[in-house]
């Protein structure tokens, strides 16, 4: 997909399904890309940060980063998400973005970022197997 000239990305429509009418925009730490949460999941995340066993300064520095970066969004009725310039610079998109599925959230990357970090592992299956997912 690409970005039209005012930074809107036509989200696809399998996406735009699972995440609702409202959701959430923001980085997708530690990788370097944006990611679209449903609000259901992005409210378990922030309870999971609420739950965190440690709230020092590494902590609220953290907290700080990642908040300071998300937007609550919706599509427009063309199913476009206008993706702010702060966000878009972030996540290094330009204009040619990738955007993947990822358990609870869509993933959206900048197209050159993904190609280098989406490269098959050659030890996926020994990941696999010590997760027990085979």
């Amino acid at each position: 997909h690409a970005l039209d000239d005012k930074g809107r990305l036509i989200v696809p429509a399998r996406f735009r399904e699972r995440l609702g009418t409202g959701f959430v925009l923001t980085i997708a730490q530690p990788d370097p890309c944006l990611a679209l949460y449903p609000q259901a999941a992005w409210a378990d995340f922030c309870s999971r940060l609420e739950a965190a066993p440690r709230k020092d300064e590494r902590f609220r520095r953290l907290v700080r980063h990642i908040f300071a970066r998300t937007e609550e969004v919706a599509c427009d009725v063309q199913g476009r998400l206008l993706i702010p310039s702060a966000l878009r610079a972030y996540a290094g998109i330009e204009r040619e973005v990738v955007s993947v599925g990822s358990l609870t959230r869509v993933e959206v990357w900048a197209r050159e970022r993904y190609d280098s970090h989406a490269a098959p592992d050659p030890e996926a299956g020994d990941l696999m197997a010590e997760l027990g997912l085979y």
